[in-house]
């Protein structure tokens, strides 16, 4: 029988009541306080924390390894090491990072060897960026760029289509979607809930919840932990290896490296080839014009942040391998290139205009290969803005 309250008379028809059936702890004003600064001390002091626990050996010609192209917090990390104020900051999409190259085929690569200087141009670029989204990643994970010289490609590839552009109506999935504006300027394709969106824009201003990002895209394949341990093999009959594992062996601190092996880039991968080696055609493609097109517009708003936080930005137009264009494209092409060109001489916004690469030194419309990058760093290199800009 169990016991009773003693102060709970009973009836003959009442159940008995617990003595201990309900326990509470109730917190006064000064336990809340406390019990928030807590909280609070370790929303700040992980990442922090955390930056001592993990190293990050950002030799040279290190770039955001591929599989972390998402990891903006380590991007961020990345950045800020540069402390040196000469570094040169190349910020970018895939062909600043090298999609067809390893690390030492980049176009940061051989511009530190036409300088002769060692680190002194930095490899910002992640892979699957867009105008876009970098202005996000600028915007909220860039701050640490601040005064420093700014080499800026721009791609004329993201507006070679409404899809490239993000114009279009149709719902499309696209990379890099918690960098974009998640409600204005609107982008027709881009469908997310509205409860993601809200979540991206929270992310980007806790520096906790960036790090908790960190850790499922460095130990956890890109998951949540609850996703990883539920995640199944992808057999028949499915099993799910992870159930009895514990998260805390996951985490190594050891950031993968992008030195290593890659059968996808470099002279020796069967993707590293010129993109006529098998018989390519040119291409029409549905180019959407300055004035409409959202890609663009995010490209200028990234310059003028740049610039106003001081930061000496050069703007490569181009390279874009115009071969590839179809006779009648190609002045439609020249228009657009006119246009954007025509813009950043009226902001006074030093800009270059590299001569195209040969044809056979492109991967597709707007990567060059090895030698590519080389070529295009020694022309870079031997241009009077370029010297100018870089001397001053």
């Amino acid at each position: 029988m169990p016991a009773t309250s003693p102060t709970s008379p009973r009836t003959p028809d009442a159940p008995p009541v617990p003595v201990f059936g309900v326990n509470e702890m109730r917190l006064n004003a000064r336990l809340w306080i406390i019990t928030v600064g807590v909280v609070l001390a370790v929303w700040t002091a992980v990442p922090w924390v955390w930056k001592k626990l993990e190293p990050l050996d950002a030799g040279r010609d290190y770039r955001i390894p591929y599989a972390l192209s998402r990891d903006y917090w380590l991007y961020a990390r990345r950045l800020e090491q540069a402390r040196d104020p000469q570094t040169v900051f190349l910020v970018g999409d895939s062909v600043v990072w090298g999609e067809y190259v390893l690390p030492d085929g980049t176009l940061s690569h051989f511009l530190d060897r036409e300088s002769g200087a060692t680190n002194r141009f930095l490899n910002a670029g992640v892979n699957g960026m867009f105008p876009l989204a970098l202005e996000g990643l600028v915007d909220h994970y860039g701050r640490s760029i601040g005064k420093r010289k700014v080499l800026l490609p721009c791609n004329l590839l993201w507006m070679t289509s409404p899809k490239a552009d993000l114009s279009t109506p149709k719902e499309e999935s696209f990379n890099h979607s918690r960098l974009v504006p998640q409600f204005s300027p609107r982008i027709p394709c881009y469908r997310a809930e509205a409860s993601e969106r809200l979540g991206a824009i929270v992310e980007r201003q806790s520096g906790f919840l960036q790090w908790v990002g960190h850790l499922e895209n460095v130990y956890f394949g890109q998951k949540s932990i609850p996703s990883w341990t539920l995640a199944d093999d992808g057999g028949d009959p499915a099993t799910y290896p992870n159930l009895n594992r514990c998260p805390f062996g996951q985490i190594t601190l050891k950031i993968p490296s992008p030195f290593g092996p890659d059968a996808d880039r470099g002279p020796a991968s069967g993707r590293h080839h010129a993109w006529n080696q098998k018989s390519a055609r040119p291409v029409e493609f549905e180019w959407v014009q300055a004035e409409a097109s959202l890609q663009w517009q995010a490209f200028q708003r990234t310059v003028k942040t740049l610039r106003g936080r001081g930061a000496d930005v050069l703007v490569m137009l181009g390279p874009f391998n115009e071969s590839m264009l179809a006779p009648d494209d190609k002045a439609v092409y020249l228009k657009l290139h006119s246009a954007i060109a025509a813009w950043l001489k009226s902001e006074g916004i030093p800009h270059i205009i590299p001569e195209p690469l040969p044809s056979e030194l492109y991967a597709d419309a707007s990567h060059p290969l090895t030698d590519g990058y080389a070529l295009l760093a020694q022309r870079l290199w031997a241009d009077t803005t370029f010297q100018q800009w870089w001397k001053q």
